[in-house]
């Protein structure tokens, strides 16, 4: 048995979860939707540069969760999951975790996203493991700030390496699969890199290394909009995981 590890954005879904969130807050009412809106692209745009302060998205993002209770974002995540992450999932990420799990691999999620969205997505795919930027708690009230090592380009391989010692696994054999040259780091590290969907600098790297290169896509009808509520799912190879295939309007 082997580790098959995963990035989360843009890798198992068409999409940045945090940059999501960021809408469905302002669709909440807890920010301006305009200015804070602005604001997360313009963090964004740095991050697919490799330019980005993960401290400061942090730090931006999360001052609209502070003060609120873990039952609260909690309650407002799941069903933000169902409407606006589960049409965007690759029906090709499923299927190779399927394939994965066919082998007996141990699957991992790793997310430079904070874990009060990325252990409801992997849930979502029917992951139970996942590692993300934890979030600081007091007394069950968010406190806007973060705590512990961000999994963040080498933070990732510092927090893996974490999870390995606790779970007394290894990276031998172990695949990882990303999207984003920030992850060149833990790529660079296990048996098996795999790209998906990469972005320029690590597509050159990928082809100058003879790293497998996937073009994984979403369901056809799945590219609306998300905010569509799935109907009529056939099953997906990957158990607990639904790709949508048909959407219907989400009723008020």
């Amino acid at each position: 048995m082997a580790l098959a590890i995963f990035d989360l954005d843009e890798t198992l879904i068409h999409g940045d979860c945090a940059s999501l969130w960021s809408e469905q807050m302002a669709r909440l009412g807890w920010v301006d939707g305009e200015s804070f809106l602005r604001r997360d692209r313009e963090l964004m745009d740095a991050y697919g540069k490799g330019h980005l302060a993960m401290e400061d998205y942090m730090a931006f993002s999360l001052e609209p969760v502070a003060g609120r209770t873990l039952e609260e974002v909690e309650h407002l995540v799941e069903p933000w999951v169902e409407d606006f992450i589960e049409p965007i999932i690759f029906s090709d990420a499923c299927r190779c975790i399927a394939e994965h799990r066919k082998k007996g691999d141990r699957i991992l999620v790793i997310s430079a996203s904070g874990t009060h969205l990325v252990g409801p997505i992997a849930a979502r795919l029917g992951i139970d493991e996942y590692l993300g930027i934890n979030l600081e708690v007091d007394n069950g009230v968010y406190t806007g700030k973060t705590s512990g090592v961000l999994t963040y380009r080498e933070g990732k391989i510092t927090r893996l390496l974490e999870w390995l010692d606790q779970e007394e696994e290894n990276l031998e054999g172990a695949s990882f699969y990303s999207d984003s040259r920030n992850d060149l780091p833990l790529l660079v590290k296990v048996d098996h890199p795999h790209v998906v969907n990469p972005d320029p600098v690590l597509r050159e790297h990928a082809e100058k290394n003879g790293w497998p290169i996937h073009a994984w896509t979403c369901p056809a009808s799945s590219l609306a909009t998300p905010g569509f509520r799935r109907s009529a799912v056939p099953a997906c190879p990957t158990p607990g995981c639904s790709p949508v295939r048909q959407t219907l309007p989400r009723h008020p």
